[in-house]
């Protein structure tokens, strides 16, 4: 087939009837480890000379096909499935950083992401620096020569404020540094970073990909255009590996580079690995997620439209409204689509917040998004309350602020929910 659609590509990228029973769906490969031909393929897969199966904390047959599915639809050289998006934020950083490592971070980011890179990172010595991505040239300004990338979210979480991914990777190349992005709120439906100058693309494979709240995952996407040899700041890539006898993982892998080294020393020795049910979950989510992702934003939209003239709310961050300050880059990047991710803001603060989560009854209180069912929560009181006022203002997350994950259900029902609790808040 010729150049297959993206709707097409969400459905067949990666997978084939099994060769020995003929199932159309892929397998669930149940099993840690893999009978090797003889010796000499042993070694050979060891020592990365063959590609194979070993143990399935490295590879799965059922894990491979979401891989390659994701790395097609996001148009990257590979990919690597892990157990969470927190623990591919983990292993691309463990790829990337040596003790006393900086990077720059968007201060618009997941709640949980924040705490990682600002507490848990430190422990190893990798230490982040939070930039205002408002204006791209704030990234440009924070540099400093121990920096080793720039980390953004294309839809910001929780508020949907999309990034100019260009104007920032174009920084980072100047630099010699590779730009990570966090696509899990707009999926490679809605923007697809590598053709906007991003390396790598990370998900949270649990979210809008799955989409159905059922299975926890991440992945990483190397898009194969970084050139890790061009200096001295990436040795786990470009410097021989005492792992692999001094294997240069640049030199060998070429494009593969930067997506074997995660797999081959991150996924080997800290050891998050997807399992394989997980996978096939996904997997069969993907399938539906171009339909998805068109009810969610419509979804959205007449939610957001909804929100903006009712009593109690004091405004509504959405970039798919055509008044919304990032409506311009939502137009660049997304197609106008705002995601099914949005806040607002409730009068009457704090407690207010507090009433409104509790009043719902076709939304589901819950810390999660990218969920075909309608989801909410206030996340001054849970995903962002390890920061302080200030911390929780500059991620968008202040004390008003209510988050709504917009569901596949029927509008109006989904309105006539957030009114009814909203007049009680």
């Amino acid at each position: 087939m010729t150049d297959p659609k993206f709707e097409t590509l969400a459905v067949h990228a990666g997978a084939a009837p099994d060769p020995t029973t003929g199932a159309r769906v892929t397998p669930i490969y149940q099993t840690a480890s893999y009978v090797f031909d003889d010796a000499d393929h042993a070694a050979e897969l060891f020592n990365l000379q063959a590609f194979g199966n070993i143990y399935s904390r490295l590879t799965n047959p059922t894990n491979a096909v979401l891989e390659e599915r994701v790395a097609t639809l996001e148009g990257g050289a590979t990919a690597l499935a892990v157990a969470s998006g927190h623990a591919a934020q983990m292993i691309a950083f463990h790829t990337l950083m040596e003790p006393g490592d900086e990077f720059l971070a968007s201060t618009r980011l997941y709640g949980g992401s924040i705490t990682q890179f600002s507490q848990s990172f430190k422990k190893f010595n990798w230490n982040a620096i939070f930039v205002d991505p408002a204006d791209p040239n704030n990234f440009k300004e924070a540099l400093t020569p121990k920096c080793k990338a720039i980390f953004i979210e294309s839809l910001a979480n929780p508020g949907g404020v999309v990034t100019d991914i260009a104007a920032i990777a174009e920084i980072a190349h100047e630099a010699g540094i590779p730009l990570i992005v966090d696509n899990t709120l707009a999926s490679p439906y809605l923007c697809r970073p590598i053709e906007w100058g991003a390396d790598i693309v990370l998900h949270s494979a649990t979210k809008f990909l799955g989409g159905h709240g059922n299975s926890v995952g991440g992945i990483i996407v190397d898009s194969g255009k970084f050139d890790w040899s061009a200096s001295d700041k990436f040795p786990t890539l470009s410097e021989p590996n005492p792992s692999y006898h001094g294997m240069k993982f640049h030199e060998t892998f070429g494009e593969l580079a930067f997506g074997i080294a995660c797999r081959a020393l991150g996924l080997r020795d800290l050891g998050p690995a997807l399992s394989p049910f997980n996978a096939f979950m996904i997997i069969t989510g993907i399938e539906t997620l171009a339909l998805r992702m068109k009810a969610h934003c419509e979804n959205a939209l007449k939610v957001a439209d909804f929100l903006q003239n009712h009593e109690k709310v004091s405004w509504v961050s959405y970039a798919g409204l055509k008044d919304d300050a990032y409506h311009s880059l939502a137009q660049k990047y997304t197609g106008g689509a705002g995601g099914a991710v949005m806040t607002f803001g409730i009068k009457g603060g704090y407690d207010a917040g507090i009433k409104m989560v509790e009043n719902v009854n076709l939304f589901s209180h819950l810390a999660n998004i990218g969920d075909t069912r309608s989801l909410i929560i206030h996340p001054a009181s849970t995903t962002h309350r390890q920061l302080n006022e200030e911390q929780q203002i500059a991620a968008g997350a202040g004390p008003d602020v209510i988050r709504l994950s917009i569901g596949i259900e029927n509008a109006d029902d989904i309105i006539a929910d957030l009114d009814q609790a909203l007049m009680q808040s």
